[in-house]
């Protein structure tokens, strides 16, 4: 047998499996594309997450295409973060293309145009749904770590959040979180401090302007009500679809903080959320996060310790995450260790920097006698990646250079009447789009402050006027009168003043010479 099908062989075996599966593409060797020996993906191992890495224009985000509508065509429900913008065309038919049949015949594949049912949503102003959620729900321990505080500061955060829990003082937005901190600072001190102890003015501080450059991120329009519930994540439509929810984020790529804050409570809120589900045949939900980058350079080590941890558990609620980057280094290796699925595309190396990145990359994949992979990475040509995938008992498949399918549905962006029309037919946006501005911290203490002033001022005024009604009005005398009079006080000052010249005056030189030695003595 010889070097060919020996490969196929391999390929064959190690991409069979039991349960639902779907076609990625076919196997390539060399320059030749093997039809029909098919690269398959299964769907049991889908909440064991996965990376896809690659070069800008290499194809990875129709890759990521490619995927979130098969996982829909099999039931299964993504979200997906669109930071580029070019992701809303998986909701309309694709047009087919000469290129596009030739690809297919290729890997021995029909090429069967479809689209997938979408949903928008949005942080900003963006069309679409609008999440939000409430501070409350992020609780201490998530909110310290979003603003990054040291354990003394958390432990603050911590007592603020009791303090409001115990008075029932609900925390919706970061305006009442500034209201509380100003609160206790200053008109509530005494009454807080009796309860809970003293607390240092300068970590209060540090505390406020954190919030502040949160706000300045544009944070304030994510937290509110009313709150988004991560069941409606998980919906399918009347065909048995898995709807794919499409996050727009082209407005945010200069705010990651945001971007991070948002992605770090939403894992969390799955996770505490989402029941247990074992081992099950397919996931309940994919995450795919476009441009991960982003996330990860901006991130404190508190937020990644927090990402790490919840890669690691919210696999068992069935949610699989995937991240989308240019290079597999811009992922820190404690959390792509998690990472079970690898589809490669090239990496190209300009410098010696990129060269070594490429070699680093490499190390990532099973090794294999069929490819050289770090040569292999920098040849990769568009739609083609390297790919390997745990099987549905936990062992990496054999890697595999892989010539990519076609998405069915359009590879560009709705036009805006096309956005609009989804929009409009939405289920969520009237549940979601309109704010919801309750009595909260910042109306409840702005009246209790408020009130406060009113009463110092009334017990100001009644002291005043109990004073000067003890005082009486009594009369004063001609003496007192003319002591007191502003005239008879600036002639007194006067002729002392007289006298005490008329007095150096007969000291005489004696006088005027010491004067100067003291003058002198003060230079």
């Amino acid at each position: 047998m010889g070097k060919k099908e020996d490969f196929i062989e391999i390929i064959n075996n190690g991409y069979s499996f039991k349960g639902d599966s779907f076609i990625l593409g076919a196997a390539k060797l060399g320059d030749e594309v093997l039809t029909d020996t098919f690269v398959r993906l299964p769907l049991k191992t889908f909440n064991r997450h996965g990376l896809i890495a690659g070069a800008t224009g290499t194809g990875k985000t129709k890759t990521l295409q490619i995927i979130a509508e098969e996982l829909s065509q099999n039931g299964v429900p993504s979200l997906v973060m669109d930071i580029k913008g070019d992701l809303s065309g998986i909701a309309a038919v694709s047009k087919g293309h000469p290129k596009i049949d030739e690809r297919h015949e290729k890997i021995g594949l029909p090429f069967i145009p479809g689209a997938s049912p979408v949903e928008f949503f949005t942080l900003s102003d963006e069309k679409g749904v609008r999440l939000r959620a409430t501070v409350s729900e992020f609780g201490p321990i998530l909110f310290s770590k979003i603003l990054d505080l040291n354990d003394t500061q958390a432990g603050i955060v911590a007592v603020i959040f009791k303090y409001c829990d115990d008075l029932d003082i609900p925390l919706v937005d970061l305006k009442d979180m500034k209201k509380v901190l100003q609160y206790v600072t200053k008109d509530g001190k005494e009454e807080f401090e009796e309860q809970y102890g003293k607390m240092s003015s300068v970590s209060l501080g540090t505390i406020l302007r954190k919030i502040v450059e949160l706000e300045q991120q544009g944070a304030e329009v994510f937290f509110g009500e009313p709150s988004f519930d991560v069941n409606d994540l998980l919906r399918i439509d009347e065909k048995g679809r898995g709807i794919v929810s499409i996050l727009r984020l082209t407005d945010l790529q200069d705010r990651p903080k945001l971007f991070s804050t948002f992605m770090l409570q939403m894992l969390a809120e799955i996770y505490s959320i989402f029941q247990e589900e074992g081992d099950m045949d397919k996931p309940k939900l994919v995450i795919f996060i476009d441009e991960a980058h982003l996330v990860f350079e901006e991130a404190s080590d508190a937020l990644l310790d927090q990402i790490e941890v919840i890669v690691k558990l919210i696999r068992s609620k069935g949610v699989g995450i995937f991240f989308v980057t240019q290079n597999p280094t811009d992922i820190p290796d404690s959390v792509l260790s998690q990472l079970g699925m690898k589809v490669q595309h090239a990496l190209r190396a300009f410098t010696a920097k990129d060269r070594k990145a490429i070699k680093k990359a490499a190390e990532n994949y099973p090794l294999t006698e069929f490819y050289k992979v770090d040569d292999l990475i920098t040849r990769l040509g568009i739609g083609e990646a390297i790919v390997t995938v745990l099987n549905e008992k936990g062992i990496p498949t054999p890697l595999v250079h892989t010539y990519l399918r076609a998405p069915q549905s359009r590879m560009d962006v709705l036009t805006p009447s096309e956005i609009d029309s989804i929009v409009k037919s939405s289920e969520l946006v009237p549940k979601y789009n309109k704010a919801i501005d309750r009595e909260s911290a910042y109306e409840l203490l702005s009246e209790k402050m408020e009130a406060a002033r009113s009463e110092e001022q009334r017990e100001k005024v009644d002291n005043d006027f109990k004073e000067v009604k003890s005082r009486g009005r009594k009369e004063k005398s001609t003496f007192e009168k003319i002591i007191s009079n502003t005239t008879t006080r600036q002639i007194g000052r006067t002729v002392a003043r007289e006298l005490t010249r008329g007095l150096l005056g007969v000291l005489g030189i004696r006088t005027t010479s010491r004067r100067r030695r003291r003058k002198s003595s003060w230079f």
